[in-house]
């Protein structure tokens, strides 16, 4: 074990409540804050997971934008948090008889035909559940950057594969995008090690809080640990930033979902990478005032 990742885990281990000066950020210049990531859009402010959600992280003025991605029964790649589409769209109206309306058993026309924006307000009534290549058409339009959740994977399999093709055919995958603009995150373990061996050049993100212990296996196969703002501490961070990824640089963390200022600032007292929020605004706010 290399000196500095033994003082950093000794340090986590034994003195995780002691206060811990923030270091400078892995994935940001000396003097630079934690990047701000508006979580599935600016979502506070309009509905999530839509082009408008999108659009309105950028009219904030925020490049970084997270989706969630999910697979239709013919096989469309669409943008969704739940593998329902119960909570945010009017599908029990629409289809009443399909309970329990999961996104895998319905073709992406049907999905089309649904409002996923009057829950959220009436000034959005009729905004659409977006196809996976809207929505990157829309993020190029904007220019802006993607950190893309492929979730429930156990419920679609080859999606891992279906992502990155039409990412490539998106022009997602070019050096320039691939570098700066791209993270791919999952809660999934396989899924992760998948995207890592299919496009290794892949900045990937896994979802969770593993144990420093654990930390050098998932360092094999993921760039950030991805964790709830509950989880973390300054010497989890510490520790994190100690061990490199699979591309040689010292592991990132970007932490969810923090929404308020308070919260920001504690955070960035840890020294993490980056932010992620519906509140994107308020964030910014808090850790330019820190």
């Amino acid at each position: 074990m290399h000196a500095r990742v033994a003082a950093a885990t000794t340090t986590a281990l034994i003195g995780a409540t002691v206060a811990i000066l923030p270091t400078p950020h892995a994935g940001a210049a000396a003097g630079d804050g934690p990047v701000i990531v508006s979580h599935r859009g600016a979502s506070a402010y309009a509905p999530e997971n839509t082009l408008a959600s999108i659009d309105k992280a950028a009219a904030m003025g925020f490049s970084w934008v997270e989706n969630d991605v999910q697979r239709t029964r013919d096989g469309e790649l669409v943008v969704i948090h739940d593998d329902t589409l119960a909570r945010t769209t009017d599908v029990e109206q629409v289809y009443p008889n399909r309970a329990p309306w999961k996104v895998k058993d319905f073709t992406a026309e049907e999905i089309s035909r649904l409002d996923a924006g009057s829950w959220f307000g009436s000034r959005y009534k009729g905004t659409r559940v977006p196809t996976l290549k809207q929505y990157m058409n829309r993020v190029s339009r904007n220019h802006q950057k993607l950190v893309l959740e492929i979730k429930n994977p156990e419920l679609y399999p080859g999606i891992e594969r279906q992502t990155l093709r039409l990412l490539g055919n998106e022009g997602w995958l070019k050096p320039g995008r691939l570098k700066r603009r791209l993270i791919v995150q999952s809660f999934s373990i396989g899924s992760l090690r998948t995207v890592h061996r299919l496009r290794p050049g892949i900045k990937t993100g896994y979802l969770g809080t593993p144990s420093i212990a654990a930390l050098p296996a998932y360092a094999e196969f993921a760039d950030q640990i991805n964790a709830s703002y509950t989880s973390i501490s300054a010497g989890y961070v510490s520790a994190l930033h100690s061990f490199d990824g699979p591309h040689g640089k010292p592991l990132e963390i970007l932490t969810w979902t923090v929404n308020s200022g308070d919260t920001a600032r504690r955070v960035t007292r840890y020294g993490v990478d980056g932010i992620i929020t519906n509140t994107p605004d308020v964030v910014r706010r808090a850790v330019t005032a820190y």
